[in-house]
């Protein structure tokens, strides 16, 4: 059985202020209208021969991964949760006792969710090309053809040929200087590190339990205790937490003596930075890759995207990338864009949410947008999807107004319970409880205006939840 294992739980800071804490690049539509996240999938679907996914994501993003998969008609999909972050070998084992757990001899397909790949028959061949390694019991690794000295990457050293275009790994290089990565592509002898694998999942076991006993003990524990909640499975925190953190490539692949590689050359790109996105989208006849409402005038080699209606107008420039959301804008030299995870930074340092939370937040129930705030007030306009309903909750410190602009609600406060139609409103004092539900089958908008001493998300008191959140 050849399972696809898809992570998810990369942050993507680099490519703020589209890509943000609570909704990371994988789960953005950046090339095409599909998510990177569900483009993924459905190339992994795609192969002969394969079976539902398993998906490892982390806790904050489980009802992004699970609405997608919906939005796909996946509905056998295994889904893990992440308590906390430990980078990709632990990952990849509670993955892959979660394979075993369907099939003793289950073959692993790891794939990041954040890759974009324009070749799909090109990746499918050089999957093709694997899998008799990993029946075998080689950890394989896809190396992709470099076609420019590139320092942002690893790199992979081809040694002696197995089969037909394939090889075992002689030797996984660091991000090398711009003159060392000169040499490799001059060489021939180098592939780019894909970060994605194929391996029989006992094998992989096996080798981490060798090189990192203590990783794999770890991950048996969290995986033996998870408990099953709605659709997810969540693996104990403590034990996760315990786990070392650690990537495959040192904790595995660097030490194991059954690393191999298959190259191959698929139009493949990470998506690591807003310059990448620039090499990997279409671009016009001045090198411009113009994204919404952009006015691009005497403007070369750039990438500009507007947010929604938001007009941009650049006059004058090269090698710029422009990128603007509701409440934040980056203007960036092209080839400085690595450094934007330095703004994530600073605005974690100083204590701002805007590398956390975008204006629109995606709930299970359906988003909200902050329109507008200031001295004890706030406005949303607040979506609640057909048949879907928030928490019973109560707020300590303000009061709510409610005004249906679309559709027909259903609201609970304290002891009554009733209906609002368009253009009705209601008033929910401080202290209340209160529910919003929508009976209906078209999405219920709402203005909800907030007024009080503190309007922090975190005063938020829930009595029940179908979503299950605390």
């Amino acid at each position: 059985m050849l399972i696809p294992l898809i992570l998810s739980g990369g942050s993507g800071t680099r490519l703020w202020p589209i890509s943000r804490k609570n909704l990371p690049k994988q789960f953005l539509s950046l090339a095409g209208s599909e998510t990177l996240f569900q483009q993924t999938v459905k190339r992994a679907l795609r192969l002969p021969d394969v079976a539902a996914p398993v998906v490892v994501a982390s806790d904050d993003h489980r009802f992004l991964a699970a609405e997608q998969l919906q939005e796909l008609e996946i509905h056998d999909a295994s889904i893990l949760l992440e308590p906390v972050a430990r980078n990709t070998a632990p990952a990849i084992a509670v993955g892959a006792l979660q394979a075993m757990a369907r099939d003793p001899q289950a073959i692993l397909l790891v794939l990041p969710a954040d890759h974009l790949i324009g070749d799909d028959a090109a990746f499918g061949d050089a999957v093709a090309k694997a899998r008799p390694l990993a029946e075998q019991d080689w950890l394989v690794t896809f190396g992709i053809r470099p076609d420019r000295p590139e320092t942002g990457f690893g790199y992979i050293r081809r040694g002696k040929l197995l089969e037909k275009e394939t090889f075992q790994v002689q030797q996984f290089v660091e991000k090398p200087k711009l003159e060392v990565a000169e040499g490799y592509v001059a060489s021939g002898e180098y592939d780019w590190n894909s970060g994605m694998f194929m391996f029989r999942a006992s094998t992989y076991l096996d080798e981490l339990g060798a090189h990192a006993p203590a990783m794999l003990a770890a991950a048996r524990a969290a995986f033996d205790q998870a408990n099953t909640d709605l659709d997810f499975i969540r693996l104990d925190g403590e034990a996760f937490a315990s786990a070392p953190s650690d990537s495959i490539d040192y904790a595995v692949m660097e030490k194991t003596s059954r690393a191999a590689v298959v190259p191959v050359a698929c139009r493949w790109s990470d998506i690591g930075s807003w310059d990448a996105l620039w090499l990997a989208a279409e671009k016009d006849a001045q090198g411009n890759h113009l994204e919404g409402d952009v006015i691009a005038l005497d403007t070369k080699g750039s990438l500009v995207r507007s947010h929604d209606r938001h007009l941009v107008a650049t006059v004058g420039l090269e090698d710029i990338v422009v990128v603007t959301t509701p409440d934040a804008t980056l203007v960036a030299r092209r080839d400085a864009s690595q450094d934007v995870k330095k703004i994530v930074e600073a605005l974690k340092a100083a204590d701002r949410t805007e590398h956390d939370l975008h204006r629109v937040v995606r709930r299970p129930w359906g988003m909200y947008d902050s329109l507008e705030s200031g001295d004890r007030f706030q406005v949303k306009r607040i979506v609640v999807k057909p048949g879907a309903a928030l928490s019973l909750q109560m707020h300590h410190h303000r009061a709510e107004h409610w005004i249906v602009v679309k559709g027909v609600a259903e609201v609970t406060c304290d002891d009554k319970v009733f209906l609002l139609a368009e253009n009705q409103s209601t008033y929910l004092p401080l202290g209340s409880k209160h529910r919003l539900r929508n009976p209906g089958k078209v999405p219920v908008e709402l203005i909800e205006v907030q007024s009080g001493s503190y309007l922090g998300e975190d005063d938020i008191v829930r009595y029940d939840d179908v979503y299950g959140r605390a």
